[in-house]
């Protein structure tokens, strides 16, 4: 390592003891100081309801989920409840012949169900999309000649946003993930064949729940409802028993934005916190965003010292993000210090491959699975922006079943080959199928993360975080 890496990588080490020392204040200040002081493990976090009686399906890709998300706003009885960070009048959330806009769908729906629709009202000053008067636009559309209610929320802190994304349809099923109902920055509409017909491929995950939790993710919108639109909604009833697995509901939602939290939840980053400390075999998340040093230090601590030799982290993260890539890879750069060439970290990026082309595949997903047990799906990136200053919504659940049938079901997506294939000991599928098929480039999707450095982008995400994050 020259000179000037190493004064780089002091100053990035002492910019993020300031960050992580800002954040531990900020939370003993607000009552949730046990998040970042205490070394907590589990798989759910104690700051919110654990429900069990669930059913859970993980949908996987835009084709998948959003024709899942359009029978349930066709089959609503008493009401269709969305919020998100945007959503699009034109977005056509299915394809083919028949199929029809957002805006033409929720107007139909309105004439015979309540429909509602919270969107973020955009940056204060037109820096990024959706600017506040696209969501302007956007929410007169949906309203006119139509009886869809719709309300933009700007409660946001200065340079967050409001970035959850939920459907609940009767009080009854909810969907939580990160599926926009949009084509804004990317078009949602994709499927696990990721076909190299389009510029950029798109890949996402959403979570449909039944059963009692329903109700948390439905008395959330209520609460934002309230305070937002200024219309009290009865509180939800609680679904009977649906199925087998137990499944939580975390936030974020950040201090003094909403009444009925002035101080805040910070329940997605305490369950990643703990679960992440619980590892003992194998960690493997898809997110768009890897800048947190908070999460970045569990993994670092687990490499530096596994389990045992056959623990495994598996990252898959885009190509570039829509921002902070260099922060990312400054992360990246500090998780192979720590593994030390023992092979126990992989990081990847999606391509899908044409007869003559090959295109990214986009990252957007969020989610996390911990040794075959723990799963959440939800709109959270790992960073600054979801863990502490954006509103998120996640879904965790420990049923085994579902989490190892969302990673076999991923891997083979990833990796081209039938579950069978797949099925068996993760650390031997990852040293004889994912890292090989990274490393050649040869058709195959999976591509080891370009540019991985410690330099500017170690920098830039302390910098990052105490100046916008913070």
């Amino acid at each position: 390592m020259g000179f000037l890496d190493r004064i780089d990588d002091r100053l990035g080490d002492g910019l993020e003891h300031v960050l992580c020392a800002h954040h531990a204040r900020r939370l003993r200040r607000l009552g949730w100081g046990d998040v970042l002081s205490q070394p907590a493990t589990g798989w759910f976090t104690p700051h919110a309801p654990v429900r069990a009686g669930c059913k859970v399906k993980v949908l996987i890709d835009g084709e998948e989920a959003l024709r899942e998300m359009v029978e349930a706003i066709r089959g609503a009885r008493s009401h269709v409840h969305l919020a998100g960070w945007h959503m699009s009048p034109e977005f056509r959330p299915t394809r083919g012949h028949d199929a029809v806009t957002l805006r033409d769908l929720l107007a139909e729906m309105a004439e015979r169900v309540d429909v509602r629709v919270l969107m973020w009202a955009g940056p204060p000053v037109p820096a990024f999309e959706p600017t506040r008067g696209r969501a302007r636009q956007a929410c007169q559309e949906f309203m006119r000649d139509s009886r869809v209610r719709c309300v933009l929320d700007a409660r946001e802190r200065t340079l967050h946003c409001h970035h959850e994304k939920l459907l609940i349809v009767d009080d009854s099923i909810a969907f939580v993930g990160g599926m926009d109902l949009t084509a804004l920055e990317g078009d949602r509409h994709d499927n696990p064949s990721h076909p190299a017909d389009r510029p950029i491929g798109w890949h996402d995950l959403t979570m449909r729940v039944e059963g009692p939790v329903v109700a948390d993710v439905a008395d959330h919108f209520r609460l934002r409802w309230a305070e937002v639109a200024g219309e009290n909604l009865p509180a939800p009833r609680t679904p009977d028993t649906a199925g087998p697995s137990t499944v939580q509901f975390v936030r974020t939602v950040p201090e003094k934005t909403y009444r009925f939290a002035p101080r805040g939840e910070f329940g997605v980053l305490d369950a990643y916190l703990r679960a992440l400390r619980s590892a003992e075999n194998l960690v493997y998340l898809e997110n768009q965003f890897l800048w947190s040093p908070e999460i970045a230090d569990v993994l670092i601590s687990k490499l530096a010292d596994p389990p045992h030799d056959r623990f495994r982290v598996v990252l898959v993260l885009p190509r570039k993000p829509s921002n902070g890539a260099d922060t990312t890879r400054g992360q990246l750069g500090r998780l192979l210090d720590a593994d030390d060439g023992n092979g126990r970290l992989l990081a990847v990026t999606l391509t899908s491959h044409g007869a003559d082309s090959a295109v990214p595949v986009y990252v957007h997903a969020k989610l996390g699975i911990v040794d075959d047990t723990w799963l959440t799906v939800g709109s959270a990136n790992l960073n600054e922006h979801s863990l502490f200053n954006d509103t998120e919504a996640n879904l965790i659940t420990n049923d085994p079943g579902q989490a190892r049938d969302a990673r076999l079901r991923l891997w083979s997506e990833h990796l081209q080959r039938p579950v069978s294939e797949i099925d068996g000991d993760p650390a031997d599928v990852v040293d004889r199928l994912w890292r090989p098929f990274a490393e050649t480039h040869d058709q195959h999707r999976l591509t080891l993360l370009p540019g991985v450095s410690r330099r500017a982008g170690r920098l830039q995400g302390p910098l990052r975080g105490l100046l916008v994050d913070g």
